[in-house]
């Protein structure tokens, strides 16, 4: 997983420039956001459903030991093989020896994080394989030669003349040499190109959603049903994911994609929900000879038995990143992880370390939206906050952040001067703003007020206000 958290505040300053990033961003605030609410509102049990697919997944990792072993041995009861790997280079490594010991030419790929999380595109591509995400979003990026921008939507910074060109340039070579910008035309295109993928791949690999202890079996969801082509047509079917994604039974995983479905995208369901147990038996009409998973510690094992283990209850959504003030700012590039928005800057200091994601879990405002949207109400905000505090203690803040705080600290912890020095502070800024009831620079805040004006502050101070409150009859 490439992760350069280091410069996210440079990277940062520049996004709110680009316009035509702006622009696409922006429609996930009228798109999917509205969608969500309207998903949301028009199921009265929603609230009760967060609470129980959050129980479900605390109970689920509270025993993730027993569960995990029930669901290997439900896959190797009908035929399957289960491979525990403890980090990426290990997962990396049991896919290529499957890959070798078939002799597998050309793999197709389902959606999977978990295989951009560990780098396998890379890995498989440096032993001569043809590596072909059947996604088309996941298709666009890797063609473009690009990493997804959204977990859900990896194309969501890409206009459709960028993928118009895009197309046009790759896809002359399957007979379409005409240059279409029409949506409907485009995703024919990638049809076609997939049929003959399909049909050549000695593998196909997939991710799970979720995996179900009690049958052994793996759940993936898709829009497009790329994953049902993917894992049935392939002579080898590898599923790859997280040891969190397992569920104890049909019924929990039910829950769950209720929740995911209305979370990502705004709708009841999607269109395609596959479940894949065990390689094809007699009788079959379809299916792989061989049945793989491998599950992928990476980090997690850490998360469990600590104060981030809530993060282990994520299902994958993107809500917290569609209505996160920040991810809408600087798109998720900035990021540059395979994990953006608020998920992303808790989970990768967790898997990459602070060394590598230090500037990420900075990346927020602390306004709790991402909370209050997440399907399985992940503290998220508070883990920001401890990330925050680790990366005090251990000296990863330094220079005139570390000054700025320390100074900070100092005068909040002196109520009266504090009370002084914030009264003074909104009379300087009021000041300031007297013109435009805006400020356009301001020292030391100068990145901040680059890409965008700073509003005067309007009336006083909540202390003063909160005192005149109290003296009123």
């Amino acid at each position: 997983m490439l992760v350069n958290g280091k410069d996210f505040s440079s990277r940062a300053s520049k996004a709110p420039a680009d316009a035509g990033l702006q622009q696409q961003v922006s429609n996930l605030k009228t798109g999917f956001v509205a969608a969500r609410a309207r998903a949301v509102a028009a199921l009265p049990e929603y609230e009760a459903m967060r609470d129980a697919g959050a129980a479900i997944k605390d109970h689920t990792l509270a025993n993730l030991d027993f569960y995990l072993e029930r669901f290997e041995r439900a896959v190797v009861d009908r035929g399957g093989h289960v491979h525990w790997a403890a980090d990426a280079e290990e997962a990396c490594r049991i896919v290529r020896e499957i890959c070798t010991r078939t002799g597998a030419r050309t793999v197709t790929k389902g959606k999977s994080m978990v295989s951009e999380e560990i780098g396998l595109n890379e890995a498989l591509e440096a032993d001569g394989l043809d590596v072909v995400e059947t996604d088309a979003g996941e298709y666009i990026v890797q063609l473009a030669k690009e990493a997804p921008s959204h977990i859900v939507m990896p194309t969501v910074h890409k206009t459709t003349n960028e993928i118009s060109d895009l197309f046009f340039e790759h896809h002359r070579r399957h007979g379409f040499s005409e240059r279409v910008t029409d949506a409907a035309e485009l995703i024919a295109q990638v049809r076609s190109v997939m049929r003959e993928k399909y049909f050549s791949a000695d593998i196909g690999i997939t991710g799970a959603n979720f995996l179900v202890a009690e049958t052994g079996s793996n759940i993936i969801v898709t829009n497009e049903g790329n994953g049902d082509l993917t894992c049935t047509l392939a002579r080898v079917h590898i599923v790859t994911a997280g040891i969190e994604k397992v569920v104890p039974t049909l019924n929990d995983a039910s829950v769950l994609l209720r929740l995911l479905a209305r979370s990502a995208l705004g709708i009841e369901t999607t269109s395609y929900t596959t479940l894949s147990t065990g390689p094809r038996r007699p009788g079959d009409a379809d299916g792989p000879e061989e049945y793989h998973v491998v599950l992928v510690d990476n980090g997690r094992t850490k998360m469990l038995s600590g104060a981030f283990r809530p993060m282990l209850r994520c299902i994958r959504c993107g809500a917290c990143m569609n209505h996160c003030p920040v991810y809408l700012a600087v798109g998720g590039h900035t990021y540059a992880s395979v994990y953006p928005g608020p998920m992303g800057a808790v989970l990768t200091p967790m898997i990459a370390r602070h060394e590598a994601a230090n500037e990420l879990p900075h990346a927020c405002t602390l306004n709790g939206r991402c909370q209050q949207v997440c399907p399985v109400k992940i503290p998220l905000p508070d883990l920001l906050r401890r990330l925050r505090h680790e990366q005090w203690e251990d000296g990863f803040i330094k220079g005139r952040s570390r000054w700025g705080l320390g100074v900070w600290s100092w005068l909040a912890t002196r109520p009266a001067l504090y009370r002084v020095a914030t009264r003074l502070g909104v009379q300087v800024l009021r000041w300031l703003g007297r013109s435009r009831g805006r400020i356009g620079h301001l020292p030391l805040a100068g990145e901040w007020t680059a890409g965008r004006d700073l509003p005067a502050p309007q009336g006083t101070t909540f202390h003063a206000a909160w005192a005149k409150r109290k003296r009123q009859p």
